[in-house]
């Protein structure tokens, strides 16, 4: 007697939904740690690291950034992670090109985990690289804006451009990945991309739409801008981005074979949140903005707040009310080596900007005041910036006003750069570093807050001469003979004889220079 069994068929029972997330999640860590070896984001993150190391250490050295402007400051932030957010644009879209490179695409077939759920945990892998890079950022940040010197406001928008950049590009990645599945779709796309802006740039040059377009918009000025005059419009910048990432994700997951109608609902509102933000940041400064950077650079009495310090009032806009003392440091310093009325003349330093072309780059170059008495002073502090002031505030109490400082050329560029450097604590380093030619011989132009000094060979030769010698024995004869050395008959010579330095030799050639 034979006994037939009959197979009983068997049911394959879905693992529940809160399981499911958790294999997306654990693959997500997975594909993160692989991320991690990947050579081009171990390649960008020490370019970035690096990046860093090197702002602390020559921040450090120049102090050009010891005295911070914070609404700069969060903008600095932006363009570096971008090499992050490359490295992820590659890296997240070869992970998921994985499989097919190594012929294991039929195996996913037998998996309980949906393509589109693999699909979403390649996008998850950025996470982790996107909360390192907001670490890095806010330590940047943090870092500059607890420097004593440090002004300004930053924006919070503005910081949030970098994490969501690397989220941005590593959806992307995914998203081409499913598109495309070719290894040669990024490439193609950064050359199409390239390509395209070219020409659209060339026939249209630099709207101000496509400016924003990008993950990172860069308006740059030469100095600082109190942060009212920005007018970048961060906060729609930062939607335009979550709305585009939310609706590249959810593109690779239709792609993927996700059909929910909560996916399709979450495209339709990412795609009405990233045409709001586009449209919105592609819209040109307000009129009242535009009236306010013209009145900031024209009539900056209006509004500045004005501080007295000693004998002299500065001027200065109100997130630069703080420096005033550091400017007031170096007048006392300057003026401690003047003679005659020059060492208590009240002087008013008055700082001044120029937002009418904010954004193309240019560089902000001062008209001369003819106010006597009156000195200009930028928003950027620190570094060479000091000794240009102080050249500035020297030639005006020579001079009379930064007008006529413009024209010095006998004994009184003597006298101006004697003021501004000579009670420096290197002064020889820093009349090489307020010379254009970064030099302490020969002729040279000499920078200043408006109008530069030009400097002969012989004055400089008598100039350094000064530096050399004891501050006292030379601070002694000009106060002694500061009526001659100050008047516009004495040349560079006769004003040698009186400091007793060595006579220039090249008379002749002094003449010419100051067209004698």
């Amino acid at each position: 007697m034979s006994t037939l069994t009959e197979a009983r068929p068997t049911s394959v029972v879905a693992a529940p939904e809160p399981r499911r997330w958790a294999a997306v999640f654990a693959l997500a860590r997975f594909e993160a740690r692989e991320l991690l070896q990947q050579i081009p984001v171990l390649f960008f993150s020490l370019l970035y690291v690096g990046y860093l190391g090197i702002r602390v250490w020559t921040s450090d050295r120049e102090g050009m950034n010891d005295f911070p402007v914070l609404q700069d400051v969060d903008r600095a932030t932006q363009m570096p992670p971008m090499l992050i957010a490359v490295a992820m644009l590659i890296s997240v879209n070869r992970a998921v090109l994985r499989s097919r490179r190594r012929g294991t695409d039929r195996h996913f077939d037998v998996l309980v985990m949906e393509p589109w759920r693999r699909t979403v945990a390649h996008a998850l892998s950025v996470v982790p690289f996107a909360v390192a890079v907001a670490l890095a950022v806010a330590g940047q940040f943090t870092w500059q804006a607890l420097k004593p010197g440090a002004l300004g406001h930053g924006s919070y928008a503005e910081l949030a451009v970098a994490p969501l950049s690397v989220l941005l590009l590593g959806v992307l990645g995914v998203l081409l990945a499913r598109l495309i599945p070719s290894s040669f779709a990024v490439p193609l796309l950064a050359l199409g991309g390239f390509v395209g802006t070219t020409l659209l740039t060339a026939g249209v040059g630099d709207p101000r739409w496509l400016r924003w377009a990008w993950p990172v918009a860069s308006e740059s000025q030469s100095d600082p801008l109190p942060s009212d005059l920005l007018g970048r419009p961060a906060a729609w910048h930062v939607l335009y981005l979550v709305g585009l990432t939310v609706l590249l994700l959810c593109l690779a997951v239709l792609v993927g074979g996700g059909r929910a109608r909560l996916v399709k609902a979450i495209a339709v509102g990412s795609a009405a949140l990233t045409l709001t933000g586009a449209v919105a940041q592609s819209v040109g400064d307000s009129p009242a903005l535009t009236a306010a950077r013209v009145r900031a650079s024209v009539t900056p009495e209006k509004d500045q707040t004005c501080i007295r310090h000693d004998r002299s009032t500065y001027c200065a806009f109100p997130e630069w009310t703080g420096r005033t003392e550091d400017w007031a440091g170096t007048v006392r310093r300057v003026q401690s080596l003047a003679g005659g009325a020059a060492g208590g003349t009240p002087l008013t330093v008055r700082q001044r900007v120029e937002a009418r072309d904010y954004g193309l780059g240019q560089a902000s170059t001062f008209d001369p005041s003819r106010t006597p008495g009156e000195v200009t002073v930028g928003t950027r502090w620190g570094g060479n910036r000091i000794p240009e002031f102080a050249v500035g505030v020297a030639s005006v109490l020579v001079a009379g006003d930064e007008e006529a400082a413009g024209q010095l050329c006998d004994a009184r560029t003597v006298v101006a750069m004697w003021l501004a450097l000579g009670s420096e604590p290197d002064p020889m380093t820093s009349l090489k570093n307020v010379r254009l030619d970064d030099s302490v011989s020969g002729s040279a132009i000499v920078l200043a807050p408006t109008h530069p000094l030009s400097m002969s060979a012989p004055q400089t030769d008598v100039v350094r001469e000064m530096l050399e010698r004891p501050r006292y024995s030379i601070t002694a004869k000009v106060k002694a003979h500061w009526t001659e050395l100050t008047s516009p008959k004495t040349s560079t010579a006769r004003a040698a004889e009186l400091l007793d330095v060595p006579v220039p030799q090249d008379k002749e050639k002094e003449e010419d220079e100051c067209g004698a």
